[in-house]
C-alpha cells in the first residue's frame, strides 16, 4: 500500500494540472414557470421586488434574448442538463419518456472533471404515471389501463433515474416537505433516501444549498438549485406576502411573494459564497425553465383552487404563454454572474438558450468542446473575445409547433399558419412579415426542416396543431 500511495497523488497532482488550478464553481439556479417580467432588472413591471436578482444582473450579464428549449418543464429540463435538444432523444414534451438514462448530464460531465456536485428542488425527470411511451414498454403488465395513476409507477423502477444516480454526489431532491436526500440541513451524509423536512419548500431549497456550498467550498463544485416556484400550488408564509399590498390580484400577490423568497435566497447564497471566500470565481446562472402559464385571461381564482392556473407570473412584453413557441412562452429571465470572469453592467441581446450552460460548463471545467452537445461556451461572447451572434440558428418543436430564430427574425410554423417576424423591434410578434420577406421565410424553413431531420422522431411534413390552436387563435388574431 505504501509502495502505491505516491503513485495516486502524482496521478492526481497530474488531474489538477490537466484541467487547471482555478476553475470556478458553477450554480445554476432554475426557476418554474416564471415569466420574463418577474425580474426587477428586466424593467417590465413596477411591482416585483428582486434587489438579489437585480444586483446579480447589475454585476453581471442580463440576456435580453435568452432561450429554452421548450415551453413545458420534463423538455426543458431536460435540454438545460444534457446540453442537447431534447428532441434528439425523443422526450418530445411531457407525457412521453423520463430522461434516457443513455444520456449524460451535465453533473456527470462535472463528476470527470474532478467536481463535487449537487441539486436540491424539482427533479421531474423519473418515470411517472404520464410518462406513457416508458410506461407502454417497460410496464406491459399495465398495458390493459386506461389512465395510469402516481402509485402504478414502483419505485424501484424510478431510482436509475433519480438524481441521485444521474451524476448529483449529494441531492436534497424534493418539492415541499418530502426530499429524497443524501444528506441533512445539519450537515449529515446519509444514504440515499426520503427524509421528512419541515418548513417553507422555497426556505428549504436555499437552505440545503447553503449547506451544500458550505460543506464544499474547499473544492470545485457544480449545485442545481432547481426552485419549485412560482408554478402553482401558490404557497407563501406571512414573511413574503406582507411585503405586498393586498389591494392587487391574490394570484399575482402570491407569485410576487415566491419571487421575493427566490430573491432572499439569493441573496443569502451570495452572502454564504462570500463567507466562504469563494464568491469572485462563483459563476451563477439563473434561468426560468419556460414562460408564466396565463391561462389566456389570467382568472383570479382563489389560492385553494390547486389545478392549474395562472400563476400570478407575467411575460410582458412578449406574446403568449406557456405552451406556446411565441416569445412568451420560451424567452425567459436569463442571468449570467461571474465576477471573476466577465465584466458587470452587460446587457446582451444576441440570441443565446439553455443548451449553452452545459457546453460553457464543460469548457470552464476543462473539458474542452464536446462534440454532442449542441450549445457553446458563452465566455468568450459576455467578455470580448468574440464579436459574432453565438448561434447561427436557434431551433424549436412543441406539439404542432415549430420555430428558428435566424440573427433577429424568427419563423414561426403553427399548424398550416407560418409567420416570420423581427423580434429586435417594438413590433416583435406583433406584426407578421412573412408576405414582405418571403425568400426569407424560404430560407428559415428549409434550415427548420433541415434540423428536424437529424431528431429521433422526425415530422414531415410539420405536425398538426392542437390543443395550442386556441392560444393562436387569442395571441395572433391580428
Amino acid at each position: 500500500m505504501k509502495s502505491r500511495y505516491p503513485i495516486l497523488v502524482l496521478l492526481l497532482w497530474m488531474t489538477s494540472l490537466s484541467f487547471g488550478q482555478d476553475r470556478p464553481n458553477i450554480i445554476l439556479i432554475f426557476t418554474d414557470d416564471q415569466g420574463y417580467a418577474d425580474v426587477g432588472a428586466n424593467g417590465q413591471v413596477s411591482d416585483i421586488k428582486t434587489p438579489n436578482l437585480d444586483l446579480l444582473a447589475k454585476n453581471g450579464a442580463r440576456m435580453t434574448s435568452g432561450y429554452v428549449t421548450a415551453p413545458q418543464c420534463i423538455p426543458s429540463r431536460a435540454g438545460l442538463l444534457t446540453g442537447r435538444y431534447q428532441q434528439r432523444f425523443g422526450l418530445d414534451h411531457n407525457g412521453l419518456i423520463p430522461l434516457p438514462l443513455s444520456e449524460t448530464l451535465i453533473a456527470e460531465r462535472m463528476q470527470k472533471a474532478g467536481y463535487v456536485t449537487g441539486m436540491t428542488g424539482k427533479w421531474h425527470l423519473d418515470p411517472n404515471h404520464q410518462s406513457n411511451e416508458w410506461i407502454v414498454e417497460n410496464l406491459p403488465e399495465l398495458n390493459h389501463k386506461k389512465k395510469y395513476l402516481p402509485e402504478d409507477i414502483p419505485f424501484e423502477k424510478k431510482i436509475p433515474y433519480m438524481s441521485s444516480n444521474r451524476g448529483f454526489d449529494k441531492t436534497f431532491q424534493g418539492y415541499g416537505t418530502n426530499f429524497w436526500a443524501t444528506y441533512t440541513l445539519d450537515g449529515d451524509e446519509i444514504e440515499a433516501q426520503w427524509i421528512k423536512q419541515e418548513g417553507y419548500r422555497l426556505d428549504v431549497q436555499t437552505d440545503a444549498t447553503v449547506e451544500f456550498i458550505k460543506k464544499n467550498s474547499d473544492k470545485p463544485f457544480f449545485y442545481y438549485l432547481s426552485y419549485f416556484a412560482p408554478h402553482v400550488p401558490l404557497e407563501a408564509t406571512k414573511k413574503y406576502l406582507d411585503r405586498f399590498p393586498e389591494d392587487m390580484p391574490v394570484r399575482r400577490r402570491y407569485c410576487l411573494a415566491m419571487m421575493s423568497a427566490i430573491d432572499d435566497g439569493v441573496g443569502k447564497i451570495k452572502q454564504t459564497l462570500r463567507e466562504m471566500g469563494v464568491e469572485e470565481n462563483t459563476i451563477i446562472f439563473f434561468i426560468s425553465d419556460n414562460g408564466a402559464p396565463l391561462k389566456i385571461t389570467m382568472e383570479d381564482k382563489p389560492i385553494s383552487f390547486k389545478g392549474g392556473a395562472w400563476d400570478g407570473s407575467l411575460n410582458t412584453p412578449w406574446v403568449g404563454e406557456k405552451g406556446m413557441l411565441s416569445e412568451g412562452g420560451i424567452r425567459v429571465p436569463f442571468i449570467i454572474n461571474w465576477p471573476k470572469g466577465i465584466p458587470g453592467g452587460q446587457v446582451y441581446d444576441k440570441p443565446v438558450i439553455s443548451l449553452d450552460v452545459a457546453a460553457t460548463c464543460v469548457a470552464l471545467a476543462g473539458l474542452g468542446t464536446v462534440d454532442e452537445l449542441d450549445g457553446v461556451n458563452l465566455i468568450p461572447y459576455l467578455n470580448g473575445e468574440k464579436k459574432e451572434d453565438p448561434h447561427e440558428a436557434i431551433y424549436w418543436r412543441f406539439w404542432g409547433q415549430q420555430a428558428v430564430r435566424m440573427g433577429n427574425y424568427k419563423f414561426l410554423k403553427a399548424g398550416d399558419t407560418e409567420y416570420l417576424f423581427d423580434v429586435s423591434t417594438s413590433e416583435h410578434e406583433n406584426k407578421n412579415l412573412i408576405q414582405e420577406y418571403p425568400e426569407m421565410a424560404k430560407t428559415m424553413r428549409k434550415s427548420l426542416m433541415d434540423w428536424d431531420s437529424e431528431l429521433k422522431n422526425p415530422v414531415s411534413p410539420f405536425g398538426e396543431i392542437g390543443n395550442e390552436n386556441e392560444w393562436y387563435e387569442h395571441y395572433f388574431k391580428n
